[in-house]
């Protein structure tokens, strides 16, 4: 077992070019938070205005330790209006239990 963790935010919106500059944003805010190995943007093949954002943390207590500090709120702000507010939670917290 790794120890990693990937999380996954849902997104909904009919506006690509504004959830891409949100992004490119938000992950130039993060480049550098400690424990955050990378992320990526998703854009489902099979519904056009559904998009996941999934990040990869060197383990969960260096992904709480960014959350729950300072700065999170206002580094990750220009993805926040395109949350999908119809699931139940917009995001989900996965352990790595293997990988190839």
């Amino acid at each position: 077992m790794s120890g990693e963790l990937r999380v996954l935010l849902y997104h909904r919106t009919e506006d690509p070019a504004g959830i891409e500059s949100g992004y490119h944003v938000v992950s130039r805010r993060l480049a550098q938070v400690p424990g955050m190995v990378g992320n990526e943007l998703l854009h489902s093949v099979h519904q056009p205005g559904e998009y996941l954002v999934v990040s990869s943390w060197e383990s969960l207590e260096a992904f709480t330790t960014w959350e729950q500090g300072p700065d999170h709120r206002q580094q990750t702000s220009p993805l926040r209006p395109f949350r999908d507010t119809v699931t139940s939670r917009p995001f989900g917290l996965y352990r790595v239990l293997g990988t190839y």
